[in-house]
């Protein structure tokens, strides 16, 4: 009798950690955009990482996993891409662009996925992919807006270049899990901590200004290092256990979404039509593709 009272909760439940990491993730865009008025962009995402690869250190003998580091290689590989690469990026991004135009733009990934597929893992691009890859590419041309070369375009991107990088770090994901099963955890606690090094020597190289130790910086730092890593990466994994990797996909689009709403809310930062129509072209894409993965399984 009680398990029937418990059974609509432990549906309901995966669904909630999908919107609640979304409301996390997409949030973190906001506290990085104030964060880096404090901190140069490379200064604070090598202090981030950093921080937030060793409480991942400290997560993996508390939830049972190994210390031990997985091919070194492979991880160094993953970290130039995914932690130094997409940090990097990002943050250098939203200097000049708004914290909604960088999250949609970078969210892009699955997009670059599927094209970098085809020639690195024969994974051909058919059907009504292609409406996908031409809903992205008008998308951004709205976006982008090329016929004004002035303001944010640069921010533009290099958010852009930022999903791509991504985009390369997940081909790279799959040939590692593919070479032997790799604990998900333990590979982004050691690929976050080696990326966390090019990252350091670009801010030393860099000369950025000092830092501000402002409240706003150190509770971005906190944001950064406890909710968006370690309770973001635990909710991720639980999300993978417990739902189909597509439906995942398809929950992820809500991150930048609620970036957007987010950069407008509390930063007064308003697409225009253009603008708008673009984002709208860019999620129906990625939208298309997640529901395509979730059909091809």
């Amino acid at each position: 009798m009680n398990t029937d009272y418990r059974k609509p909760a432990r549906q309901w439940l995966p669904i909630a950690t999908l919107a609640f990491l979304a409301l996390i993730w997409g949030c973190n865009w906001i506290v990085n955009k104030i964060s880096l008025r404090y901190a140069g962009p490379f200064e604070f995402a090598a202090i981030r990482c950093l921080a937030a690869s060793l409480v991942l250190f400290i997560m993996l003998p508390l939830t049972g996993r190994s210390l031990r580091p997985p091919k070194l290689g492979p991880a160094m590989l993953l970290g130039l891409l995914q932690t130094a690469g997409f940090t990097g990026l990002s943050n250098w991004a939203l200097v000049a662009g708004g914290a909604g135009h960088v999250a949609v733009l970078v969210y892009t990934m699955p997009f670059w996925v599927m094209l970098f597929a085809w020639p690195t893992l024969h994974e051909r691009i058919v059907g009504w992919q292609w409406l996908a890859v031409a809903l992205a590419l008008l998308g951004l041309v709205c976006f982008l807006e090329p016929w004004h070369l002035q303001g944010t375009l640069s921010s533009k991107v290099l958010a852009l270049s930022c999903g791509a990088v991504w985009g390369m770090g997940v081909i790279v994901g799959k040939k590692i899990q593919a070479n032997g099963q790799v604990d998900l955890l333990s590979l982004t606690a050691w690929q976050m901590l080696l990326g966390s090094v090019p990252l350091i020597i670009v801010a030393a190289l860099a000369g950025e200004p000092a830092i501000e130790w402002t409240p706003a910086l150190i509770w971005g730092l906190l944001y950064n290092i406890v909710p968006a890593t370690a309770i973001g990466w635990l909710l991720w994994l639980y999300l993978l256990k417990t739902l189909k990797a597509s439906a995942v996909g398809i929950g992820s689009l809500l991150n930048p979404i609620v970036g957007v709403v987010a950069s407008a809310i509390f930063l007064g930062e308003l697409p225009n039509h253009v603008e708008l129509a673009g984002m709208l072209l860019i999620l129906l894409a990625l939208a298309l593709i997640a529901y395509l993965a979730s059909k091809a399984k």
